[in-house]
């Protein structure tokens, strides 16, 4: 047995239940079905409610397997996991764990999309926290949450909110945002053990601008225009105040805010209280991870490095913020002094200042002063290209076909390897194929992409594409984050966390493996981001955790001792 094994989160001991019989059977949390051993079926009260054959854990999850292989399409198998999660939640993770990989499009992008612009058609049982701009009133959002408290009497660790005005690359989804809200909540216990029992989805209804849900007779959301402005500032700020007083050690991760609202609402937070947006931060992290294994297979430094991001909503704008802290870091240069090494194009060209009320907030932070641009030269992607001569390209702009053949030779003309990551999602919208890539580059290009793509072969040589999945990232820095109980999410635990995901790419032993580790060791992965994150609150004297090991060894026990696992517990009647 661990000696870490009396701390709260450690699976320990028998959880106590109230429920019997058919209630017991209707919660997901306690519920273990046909696995329910006999002593249990008789304090329970379980005798005539169940088959009598006592299956184990592994059995249920080969029927189950079965079962979400006979579905129709992805769509159908995505409402079966909802529904398998519905009724038994440690059957539903292992069943996710054992078969991960395959299943990981189909519980969260792309498939999530389709389920969430389906969420009104589809609803059958409502799920996490539903706040709407109407009725929310300090009193009335602390009397919602009230609702979620864990039933063990733990805390809330991890809250994932969304208000849902840019999904996935759908767009605005209004109160369907929930299922992102699950779904990244999901993610995290699969990918990190943070407990089911203590986490918590919200979404903040705030209307909707779409106009299919305003006419969709069966939409379960408000029926009015999305409010913005005061308004709507107040409504994200009584939600975060009355979360912090409810669950004062809670995690905040905001998930799919619209470009205006992402950036403005972290930076407005993320000084004061632990919170952090996947879409800016997590993006950049897996992303900048990706890019230091390609510095070192293609030889160029971190500080030296030349990149242009196309595309610059959150995710790009969160991509060149996040390799700018890096190159600080790296460097030991002011931030303002790294960001000249990095160039972000949008629909108007490269950002300049003189653009002015076109550009938003974000972005005018990294656009360039006009007399670093020379005067009557195109601004589009193939002239910056051709002037910048950069080390590395990365799209976020769901421009399909973005990076063409032109672009990628000029690129290649000036460097040996060039980095070039396709990020944008779901796959129909990426810059440019790996395979193409590979051809344009006569095989020299190091490639990581948004979604999942096959191995490219070039003269013979097969090389495996990476994938930028933000789930290897995110949830180790979230298992971090609560673990040491941190007052805020730093730049370096960022960097950090992107540090520790790169150095277990298998890239860095074979120049034609990923340039990032695959989402199947996602739990080791997790761990590993973990300690990075929290080593480095404790460096920067942002830890509150008492009794966080100093040694390597204790500190990764003291992690995974207390990472949720999908296993049977005990249940003792209460």
């Amino acid at each position: 047995m661990s000696k870490f094994k009396h701390l709260p989160r450690a699976a320990h001991g028998p959880i106590k239940c109230p429920y019997t019989g058919a209630n017991l059977l209707g919660n997901s949390y306690y519920n273990k079905g046909s696995a329910f051993p006999a002593a249990e079926r008789q304090k329970f009260g379980l005798h005539g409610l169940l088959p009598p054959n006592i299956q184990t854990l592994d059995e249920q999850v080969a029927r189950a397997y079965e079962q979400y292989a006979s579905r129709p399409g992805d769509l159908a198998k995505n409402t079966f996991m909802a529904s398998m999660k519905a009724q038994n939640q440690v059957l539903f993770y292992r069943l996710l764990q054992t078969h991960l990989k395959e299943m990981f499009g189909v519980i969260y992008t792309p498939t999530e999309a389709d389920a969430i612009q389906n969420y009104s058609r589809l609803f059958r049982k409502p799920e996490g926290c539903f706040l709407n701009i109407n009725d929310s009133g300090r009193e009335s959002i602390e009397a919602s949450l009230e609702n979620f408290a864990p039933r063990d009497g733990g805390e809330v660790d991890y809250i994932v909110v969304s208000d849902g005005e840019q999904i996935l690359g759908i767009g605005d989804q209004g109160v369907g945002a929930i299922l992102i809200s699950v779904a990244k909540l999901v993610i995290t216990t699969a990918c990190a053990g943070i407990h089911p029992s203590r986490q918590l989805p919200v979404v903040l209804d705030c209307g909707t601008n779409n106009q299919d849900l305003l006419n969709d007779e069966l939409y379960l959301g408000l029926r009015q225009p999305r409010a913005t402005g005061k308004e709507y500032d107040d409504f994200v700020d009584r939600f975060v105040q009355a979360a912090r007083k409810k669950f004062p050690n809670a995690y905040i991760h905001f998930e799919d805010f619209g470009l205006r609202n992402a950036k403005r609402l972290l930076d407005k937070y993320r000084g004061d209280i632990p919170c952090f947006n996947d879409d800016i931060q997590g993006t950049g992290c897996v992303t900048l991870a990706a890019l230091m294994a390609g510095l070192h297979v293609s030889k160029v430094a971190l500080k030296d490095v030349r990149v242009v991001c196309f595309g610059a909503g959150s995710a790009g704008t969160g991509i060149a913020d996040q390799i700018s802290d890096a190159i600080a870091t790296e460097s030991g240069r002011a931030k303002a002094e790294a960001m000249k090494q990095v160039w972000c194009i949008d629909k108007q060209g490269l950002l300049l200042k003189s653009q002015g009320d076109s550009l938003t907030e974000t972005q005018r932070f990294f656009a360039k002063e006009d007399g670093e641009w020379p005067e009557g030269e195109d601004i589009d992607l193939f002239s910056v290209i051709k002037r910048v001569k950069p080390h590395v390209l990365i799209g976020t702009s769901t421009k399909p076909g973005a990076f063409t053949e032109e672009i990628i030779r000029e690129m290649a003309r000036h460097v040996e390897h060039p980095i070039v990551f396709p990020l944008s999602n779901p796959t129909r919208l990426h810059e440019a194929r790996p395979q193409d890539l590979a051809e344009w580059t006569d095989g020299k290009a190091l490639v990581a992409t948004g979604s999942p793509f096959p191995p490219v072969e070039f003269n013979g040589v097969k090389k495996e594409i990476a994938e930028c999945n933000n789930s290897t990232a995110f949830p180790g820095i979230g298992l971090g984050a609560v673990l040491s109980r941190t007052r805020r999410v730093s730049e370096k635990m960022i960097v950090a966390a992107s540090k520790a995901l790169a150095a277990k790419a298998p890239a860095l032993e074979d120049p034609n493996k990923p340039l990032l580790p695959d989402v199947e060791d996602v739990r080791e992965l997790s761990l590993n981001v973990a300690k990075a994150v929290i080593q480095t609150a404790v460096e920067e004297g942002l830890a509150q955790e008492e009794g966080i090991p100093e040694d390597e060894e204790d500190l990764e026990e003291w992690i995974r001792v207390q990472m949720w696992e999908a296993e049977y517990q005990e249940l003792e009647k209460v």
